[in-house]
């Protein structure tokens, strides 16, 4: 091992393999940095280091790798051993990943702490099975050393029981709620009592979240369980959201159509926008309008809708959804499918150009049907809607350029305001001034736009932390909107007839769809396996048609006009329940054998890596603006012997 330490920086030291023996432990405050060279060859974890999901995360060469999502940076003596000499080894110890980053000893784990005196087969045999493999899905990685109580193994067996972090989150949610309802229920009153209609929104709440949460061990979207939690608690009584409190649910729905086209906008990237915008506008137009044609007609003959109401539907089926479509792509992209042709960048981006043109064509069709102005006020609407939601957003957007400041030490939180802000104004203030589809649209474009100067400005398209606070909202608003969706489907009103004639429609706009897709598919250097693959991807539907399917009920007025939005919002669940499980299965099963994966490491654009987040994903001052630090950067005096082939990671205690 050899030390260069410089006499002006005593801070930095410098090791380069091969090293005999870990550093020592440091019990001293002041930080240390270290730069180690790796071996491409003794990499885990991944198909190829360059499908880490952020190559550009310092990382520490022993530190235990969650599978998605953001690693916060660790010290090189984190979960090690100063006496054992192989804990800076290339692979992983056994005792780092079964105790998810706990600082406990192999000792705790749940062979020896139940079968301590039973042969080392029985323990074998027990880590291999179904139980074991149940209770580690059940558990939540954590990036950092916990504590726990004295004898907590002892009461609570290793992994059969949750760790002391992970039931202390749960007790302390637990007492939040607590604490909010009964400062609730001292302000509202008898509605926030139990069987009163506010405290039965949030009874629902929790458990579509949980059963979001059951429905991910099977690996499919949450959301799906979230719909069925929704219609379990509405067909047996529990909840009841009928009757004034529609007003409440209606104004929830519009928050999460802004958190969901906000997140949308942040997610096309510009530059990649740039170089293949005409095969993005064509593959997210083309076939949007052929699915929403065909719904059309077909609601009209099958179904009795008019003309209007049918193309209506016909618009909000034919969105995607991204919250099914981006965690399916992201298993795949981790293993390097699709990757060298940018396809994940494709589909997320004709994705969120799907919810636009959705979000869009509804609103001015809303606004004809349901206006009560002149002839030539329901003409100007949709040039009006166009003009007023694109000048909002670019103008909104090139304010978020200059306010807050881009090295104000609050920018993320005031930026992630700002934007929600200016997404509820254009939405609510739209609607007020009777041009509701221009709401929508100005909330995409101001997302879009903003994110587009934020990149200038140092921003990583990668891990904007922007969006990233968008992600928790959504973790918010997701278990709500689907919740009441659920809800809002009464199984003994549902007519035979509607549902079959309905799953037609759909089944039949989907088909026409993929295959329209795989025609116009041409010149985009994809083959025919690729263009079926893109195809497919685009038939899941969820987050855009449970957020407008029950819109119309809330303009209806005669029986008629209520007989149509029932038809409309049964359409909509349908497609959720068929599309978003069917989609996400077909997405996994057939990505590994139409796509080709990519051995060679490259560098991945435009694509966000980032998994489900959580609330400690997110601070007030960026933690990952200290990449841009220049102290960070390795000088010639750290690397000096580095080869130009092997990367650097650097690390702070």
């Amino acid at each position: 091992m050899a030390h260069n330490e410089s006499s002006t920086d005593p801070q930095v030291i410098t090791v380069q393999p091969p090293s005999p023996r870990p550093p020592q432990a440091s019990n001293s405050d002041v930080k240390r940095k270290v730069s180690i060279i790796i071996d491409h060859d003794k990499s885990h974890g991944f198909d190829n280091m360059a499908f880490e999901q952020n190559p550009k995360r310092k990382i520490s060469q022993t530190s235990d790798h969650s599978e998605i999502g953001p690693v916060h940076r660790k010290s090189i003596l984190h979960n090690t051993n100063p006496l054992d000499n192989d804990s800076l080894h290339s692979h992983h110890s056994h005792d780092a990943k079964v105790n998810n980053g706990d600082a406990r000893t192999k000792k705790h784990s749940t062979a020896d702490s139940l079968h301590s005196h039973r042969p080392h087969q029985k323990q074998d045999n027990l880590e291999h099975s179904w139980i074991y493999s149940l209770c580690m899905r059940c558990r939540v990685p954590y990036s950092t050393p916990s504590w726990e109580p004295p004898h907590w193994q002892k009461v609570c067996p290793y992994p059969l029981c949750p760790s002391y972090r992970q039931f202390a989150n749960l007790l302390s949610l637990l007492l939040i709620g607590v604490l909010i309802w009964v400062t609730a229920f001292a302000i509202i009153g008898d509605s926030a009592a139990p069987g009163g209609q506010l405290f039965g929104l949030v009874v629902l709440t929790v458990a579509a979240n949980f059963g979001g949460w059951l429905m991910s061990l099977t690996t499919l979207p949450r959301l799906i369980g979230m719909l069925l939690v929704g219609i379990l608690f509405q067909n047996v009584g529990w909840v009841d959201l009928d009757g004034d409190f529609t007003h409440v649910t209606a104004e929830l729905r519009k928050f999460a159509l802004v958190i969901i086209l906000i997140r949308a906008g942040l997610e096309m990237d510009p530059e990649a926008f740039k170089k293949v915008y005409i095969t993005i506008l064509k593959l997210g137009l083309i076939p949007w309008t052929i699915e929403a044609c065909v719904i059309g007609v077909m609601t009209y003959y099958l179904l009795d809708l008019p003309w209007i109401w049918a193309f209506m539907l016909g618009s909000i089926i034919a969105a995607v959804s991204p919250a099914v479509v981006v965690p399916c792509l992201f298993r795949l992209r981790t293993k390097g499918y699709g990757v060298a042709k940018g396809i994940p960048t494709l589909i997320v981006a004709v994705a969120g150009i799907d919810d636009a043109a959705s979000v869009a064509v509804f609103g001015i069709i809303s606004s004809i049907m349901f206006s009560s102005g002149s002839l030539g006020y329901q003409i100007a609407q949709a040039p009006v809607c166009i003009i007023g939601g694109l000048g909002f957003g670019v103008l909104y957007g090139f304010l978020a350029r200059f306010v807050p400041e881009k090295g104000d030490e609050y920018a993320v939180p005031i930026r992630t305001l700002m934007l929600f802000g200016g997404g509820l104004l254009a939405v609510f203030g739209s609607e007020m001034l009777g041009f509701e589809g221009a709401g929508p649209l100005g909330v995409v474009f101001a997302a879009f736009t903003s994110n587009f100067f934020w990149i200038q400005q140092g921003y990583d398209m990668e891990d904007n932390p922007v969006a990233t606070a968008f992600e928790i909202f959504w973790m918010i608003f997701e278990p709500i909107l689907f919740g009441i969706t659920g809800a809002t489907v009464k199984i003994r009103e549902l007519d035979g007839e509607l549902v079959y004639l309905g799953l037609a429609c759909l089944v039949t706009s989907g088909v026409l769809r993929i295959l329209g897709t795989i025609v116009i598919a041409f010149g985009d250097r994809l083959n025919w396996k690729e263009k079926i693959f893109v195809a497919l991807s685009w038939s899941a539907k969820a987050t855009v048609q449970a957020a407008l399917g029950p819109v119309a009920m809330k303009h209806s007025t005669s029986d008629e006009e209520k007989d149509w939005a029932k038809k409309v919002l049964t359409i909509c669940v349908l497609s959720i329940v068929l599309t978003a499980p069917l989609g996400a299965i077909m997405i996994s099963i057939t990505g590994t054998r139409l796509l080709t994966k990519t051995k060679l490491p490259i560098h991945v654009e435009g694509w966000r890596r980032s998994h489900r987040p959580s609330l400690r994903d997110i601070s007030i001052i960026d933690e990952e603006e200290e990449r841009e630090d220049p102290e960070d950067v390795p000088d010639k005096t750290t690397v000096n012997n580095t080869k130009p082939h092997e990367p650097v990671y650097t690390v702070t205690k």
